[in-house]
């Protein structure tokens, strides 16, 4: 018989429906039969693409007799960290302070009132690597909460209170282009120059701090911000956390060289690079560059795309419970496919080796330089993929995550918009009127839904954030006002709401209590909350002419200032909306009918690398776009007003006039 989870709408719940363990999702009726039956609680988190969630759930939550303890012992509550990342990082801030490290699934054992006292990640069904089983740590828990329990009870009321302190930041602070300078040399200093990236294995795409380097660029003219963004980039380019026939990125790569992924494919990262490739191309104008972007929007669309109209969260890692199993080549299996001749070029393109690259004599497949034969490889792509389309496909994840979502529509609006692309600005406006049908559920945001019903969890502040800021980028895409007054609503809201005396929150002050208020100043695979606010409250400012906004945008950014000086690939966002503050942002208003001739003025405009700078085109009398209000054609002919800093030169009507007024002074 299916368990509680069996009426979940995340699909990582749904995957744990028939477990023989009595799962119940958060909330408080699974505490409340804690106190009832006077048990702790294990609360485990993880989420649906992770590859070492399945293995634990086939160890251990699918075998019978563990499942007969966990039921015996506790109370076991499933959690989707996507769904709700604020009770995931209650939990991964004590896993991480008592253990050293984090990480999915992660396990924890609570009191009854939700205070932690036991944080593991994976464990084991039997003793392995230094690793207790995990009937072991059932058992020992079990015996330690009997025996022990005043002891776990102090302990738990120790670790609450260490964790809920807020990391101390000092006083805000103005941003300044000389601590942006200090982080750019921070940044090229500690960059992997032979493979690209930062530190060492695992090596994740760092994409907020390569949009801060391309941003920093723009404004200093430094080769070396330039250099260290565009390297990075081509190595993942390159490399095998690249799907070389599909597009798209996975999650990391388990090696320092990008060569095997983690095979699993986030829309986050997916929508976070596309914008970054596609600011590199406008940057150096290099055709890779777009190519890359193109195939992304292409994956965006093509394999994450929802019926609804929005984004799904990920493609998992496994196909079949294998990692890796749809994407992995042998060269028998090349030849098979394309044929003697054609198998063994393809081979050697795509460092498709005999011994392998990856498990079991298998490769991921590289492109590490460009085959002489472009319709060849073209070719050859083509029949790949078929034939990989037939093999058996990773489950995706279908749930409509808010902020994922709000990053999707500000990637895509923006290629479409750069590149002359209306099916990416189609698929901007889709996902953004499914989100506000659905996901805005008596004027609050909520978390994620799935098959167009939105799911109980609230948004959190990076919900708000990331929304706000693909509004932004699709208001100046399509030239309609709607986007715009809502991202201006979004951000009043978060105002209200997530900030109080003692400074942001990730979660509302009318959210669900926790044993503590979750607050991360720090990027993680997407932008910080704070940070995400901040860029979508500067942008909005400068499309709207709002200075309030201007205010609320430029005070989150100096209570970051202290993160980007001392850890710079923590805060990446923050640093690049510094950027767009010291530019001003530019505001660029092309004015007149539609036509030729307004295109051309607004590709020169949106060609601009100034950091964070905003273009609208259209009719001055369009509805609700107040940077083209009281901004006529000049003589008849569509006109480039440009601002910057709350100074405004005079309209001109020829490209090289806007060329010169958008340029630094």
């Amino acid at each position: 018989m299916p368990n509680r989870l069996a009426g979940a709408t995340s699909p990582y719940l749904l995957q744990h429906a028939d477990n023989p363990v009595d799962w119940r999702e958060w909330g408080e009726e699974a505490f409340a039969e804690a106190r009832a039956r006077d048990v702790p609680v294990l609360v485990s988190v993880g989420y649906a693409a992770c590859h070492w969630c399945h293995v634990m759930a086939h160890e251990s939550f699918e075998d019978e007799t563990t499942a007969a303890e966990m039921n015996a012992g506790f109370v076991c509550v499933k959690v989707d960290r996507e769904e709700r990342p604020d009770v995931d990082s209650v939990y991964m801030t004590a896993t991480q302070a008592l253990t050293g490290h984090g990480g999915w699934p992660m396990t924890v054992f609570t009191t009854p009132d939700g205070r932690p006292f036991y944080c593991g990640t994976y464990f084991p069904p039997r003793p392995a690597h230094g690793m207790p089983a995990f009937r072991q740590v059932l058992a020992a828990v079990g015996e330690a909460w009997r025996s022990r329990r005043e002891e776990l009870e102090t302990a738990s009321g120790r670790i609450v209170e260490g964790i809920s302190a807020r990391l101390d930041l000092g006083p805000p602070v103005p941003l300044t282009a000389e601590a942006l300078d200090a982080a750019v040399a921070a940044l090229v200093a500690g960059h992997d120059d032979e493979h690209g990236g930062f530190g060492g294995a695992p090596k994740f795409p760092p994409s907020m701090v390569l949009e801060f380097l391309l941003r920093a660029h723009a404004r200093t003219g430094d080769p070396e911000a330039l250099r260290t963004a565009r390297h990075t980039l081509a190595a993942m380019a390159r490399g095998g956390i690249h799907d070389q026939l599909a597009g798209g990125f996975a999650r990391y790569g388990v090696d320092a060289r990008w060569v095997v992924p983690h095979f699993e494919k986030m829309l986050y990262d997916n929508a976070l690079l596309l914008r970054v490739y596609l600011h590199l191309w406008r940057t150096t104008g290099e055709v890779w560059a777009l190519r890359v972007a193109d195939a992304t929007a292409r994956f965006l669309v093509r394999d994450l795309g929802t019926p609804e109209g929005g984004f799904a969260s990920a493609l998992d890692a496994d196909t079949e419970g294998v990692e890796g199993l749809t994407y992995v080549w042998t060269p028998a299996q090349l030849v098979e496919v394309l044929g003697e001749d054609d198998g063994r070029w393809a081979a050697g393109v795509f460092e498709v080796t005999p011994s392998g690259t990856f498990e079991h004599g298998s490769s991921t497949l590289q492109l590490l330089r460009d085959p002489d034969d472009a319709d060849r490889l073209a070719r050859v792509r083509e029949r790949l993929l078929a034939a990989r389309a037939r093999r058996p496909q990773p489950a995706r994840d279908d749930k409509v995550v808010t902020a994922w979502n709000g990053l999707a529509i500000a990637a895509l609006a923006e290629h479409g918009a750069l590149t002359g692309d209306p099916g990416s600005v189609a698929a901007a406006r889709r996902a953004a009127e499914l989100l506000r049908r659905v996901h805005r559920v008596d004027g609050r945001l909520r978390r994620a839904s799935r098959d167009g019903v939105a799911g109980a969890p609230a948004g959190v502040l990076e919900d708000s954030g990331d929304l706000a800021e693909g509004l932004l980028a699709l208001h100046q895409a399509t030239g309609e006002g709607r986007w715009l007054e809502w991202a201006g609503e979004l951000l009043d809201d978060a105002a209200a709401r997530f900030l109080d005396d003692e400074g942001w929150h990730d979660t509302a002050v009318d959210a669900e209590a926790l044993v503590h208020r979750p607050f991360d100043p720090a990027d993680g695979p997407t932008p910080a909350g704070v940070a995400a606010v901040a860029g979508a409250a500067v942008g909005y400012a400068a499309l709207a002419g709002s200075p309030r906004h201007r205010e609320l945008g430029e005070q989150a950014v100096a209570s970051l200032a202290r993160l980007v000086e001392r850890a710079p690939r923590a805060a990446g966002w923050a640093a690049a909306v510094g950027e767009a503050l010291l530019a001003g942002p530019l505001e660029v208003a092309v004015s007149g009918p539609a036509g030729p001739a307004r295109e051309v003025l607004a590709a020169a405009a949106r060609a601009s690398t100034s950091p964070g700078a905003v273009v609208v085109a259209g009719d001055p009398d369009a509805p609700g776009v107040p940077l083209l209000a009281d901004r006529p054609p000049v003589g008849g002919a569509p006109a480039a007003y440009v601002c910057r800093g709350f100074v405004c030169s005079a309209p001109v009507t020829d490209v090289s006039a806007l060329g010169a007024a958008m340029a630094p002074s």
